[in-house]
């Protein structure tokens, strides 16, 4: 343990520092050569990651959010969005915001025949895959590699010799099943091969490593699971098994579930997630050596022959000195292209938003629909940190009638704050559906108890408002929360409305931001959101495309 501690105080007082135009926090890439877990504090649950030469990518699932992004870096620590793989899902439930809590779930991204491979499952339609040649794509339209419901976890693994194989899990966690896959990648070829069975396995992620064959997979569910790796000469088994990461005597819940990644330099590492409330599924990285061809993961630090998470680490040797940037989040929605940070509540409907009808503004026109969450064309993005505001301008000269746009809180439970056009003019609103919840609805992947979409006893507050543009602000601190909506007409002075709200887990993600626009009597009107700023408690990129000039 005083090895360890020692260890600790030379990475940080000797490392060096590498120049920075960027703000650091509580987390990630602390600007002296070490790191501070979570590295991405926001939700970019199950995580997986690959290395190409000397740059990194990663992939995770996003359930009804369209689309799934990929993240670029060039030390492992700090990244940045550069590809949103598909744009929606072509079924009738994404179209009609039906379909909470399914769409993607856990995929993977492999690198083969000089182009990047992604699978994954949804729960009711079946295994997909998308491939390009660069990361950033395009991205070849989804191809529905097999119509099935109930499979999760999708991995393939192109052997030495030519052989393709596929591994997933079953929806509830295992067994975990191996098929044969054609050599490009677009039908599996038998109907599988049961490999391991154990308590909630799911996730399996494939690799090879001298001669042998490994699966690694986490089990034990989401909050409270540990990571196992098999390991077999044969692709098909008999696997040893090892459990190489747990909580231990750490505070780290279920640290598993993500990707073994090595560096040119030779060094090893892996990926996780833990699960942290509101915040969702966030991304640590653990230091990995290997021991009799077992990987062994962070620290053991209570001697039982198993890892444990570590907080803060030297960062890794990846032969770049890289500057501190972060997933982006502000926008000024001048550009004809929708920032790859913003997500779509289920499939957007493409001619009832631009960019260019009204240059320099986000145009959301609203559609009819019955309540926040039946609403189209919300768009959303991840919550960065466990503290911080965001702050948006919306001009409201195009509103009719019985339209209501602003910024929400977005989940299961979610809290809003906006302007709805009435007869008598506008209204400044507050609306929450918190009343529906009690604690035990907060535990992550909770079973539905309340009917989300009733909002007859929604809690709601109205005021008049006079004026053309607006100023909406969300404050929030999920240490405490203490979460709170702010309005101004002229972004100097902003006032508290609405009563403090929280924030949870739910439909498998953590909780978003979003912009909304719709209507509750008919189709029309529209919303011109301006800009978006956000601050929170973690790196931030200063300086746009930090990883630009290559």
């Amino acid at each position: 343990m005083k090895r360890h501690i020692l260890l600790y105080f030379f990475l940080i007082i000797f490392i060096p520092i590498a120049p920075s135009q960027s703000t650091m926090g509580s987390w990630g890439d602390q600007g002296n050569g070490t790191y501070i877990n979570p590295i991405l504090n926001a939700d970019y649950s199950d995580p997986d990651v690959v290395r190409v030469d000397d740059r990194y990518y990663m992939v995770c699932s996003e359930f009804h959010y369209m689309g799934m992004p990929v993240l670029e870096s060039n030390d492992m620590v700090n990244w940045r969005i550069v590809a949103q793989i598909y744009p929606r899902l072509d079924f009738p439930a994404y179209d009609n915001v039906e379909s909470y809590a399914n769409g993607s779930w856990a995929p993977s991204i492999r690198y083969h025949d000089n182009r990047f491979w992604v699978y994954f499952c949804t729960p009711t339609e079946g295994l997909f895959m998308s491939s390009a040649e660069k990361a950033e794509g395009p991205w070849s339209p989804l191809l529905l590699v097999r119509a099935v419901e109930k499979w999760e976890d999708p991995c393939p693994l192109w052997d030495d010799d030519g052989n393709a194989y596929l591994a997933h899990s079953l929806h509830g966690a295992g067994p975990i099943i191996l098929h044969r896959m054609s050599s490009d990648g677009t039908a599996l070829l038998d109907d599988g091969y049961t490999v391991y069975t154990g308590p909630v396995a799911e996730g399996p992620k494939m690799f090879k490593r001298n001669g042998y064959y490994y699966i690694s997979i986490p089990e034990g569910g989401v909050t409270h699971g540990w990571q196992t790796v098999l390991r077999s000469k044969n692709i098909y088994g008999p696997y040893e098994k090892k459990v190489v990461l747990e909580t231990g005597s750490t505070s780290i819940n279920g640290p598993h579930q993500g990707a073994f990644v090595n560096t040119p330099e030779g060094e090893d590492w892996f990926y996780h997630f833990q699960s942290d409330g509101p915040m969702g599924r966030v991304v640590h990285l653990q230091p990995v050596r290997w021991q009799e061809d077992w990987p062994v993961v962070g620290v053991d630090i209570d001697r039982n022959g198993v890892g444990e998470p570590v907080y803060v680490w030297k960062k890794p040797d990846t032969g770049i000195l890289s500057s501190i940037y972060a997933p982006q989040t502000d926008d000024d929605f001048d550009t004809p292209r929708l920032g790859l940070q913003w997500q779509f509540n289920h499939n957007p409907v493409n001619d009832a938003w631009s960019l260019t009808s009204h240059p320099g503004y986000l145009s959301l026109t609203a559609l009819k629909g019955e309540s926040f969450l039946r609403a189209k064309n919300s768009v959303t993005q991840k919550i960065m940190g466990k503290s911080g505001e965001a702050v948006t301008a919306l001009n409201l000269t195009k509103m009719v009638k019985g339209q209501k746009t602003g910024l929400a809180s977005f989940g299961s439970m979610y809290n809003l704050i906006g302007v709805i056009a009435e007869e008598d003019g506008n209204s400044l609103f507050f609306e929450s559906n918190q009343d529906l919840f009690d604690a035990s609805h907060r535990l992550p992947g909770a079973r539905i108890r309340v009917n989300y979409f009733n909002t007859d006893s929604n809690y709601q507050e109205k005021i008049p408002f006079h004026g053309d543009v607006v100023y909406l602000k969300m404050q929030y601190n999920f240490n405490t929360q203490e979460n709170r909506f702010y309005y101004s007409s002229d972004n100097i002075h902003f006032i508290p409305f609405g009563r403090a709200f929280d924030a949870i887990f739910s439909f498998w993600k953590g909780a978003r931001i979003a912009l909304f626009s719709y209507n509750e009597r008919e189709d029309g009107g529209i919303a011109l959101f301006d800009w978006f700023r956000y601050e929170y408690d973690g790196p931030k990129e200063k300086v746009r495309s930090q990883m630009s000039g290559r």
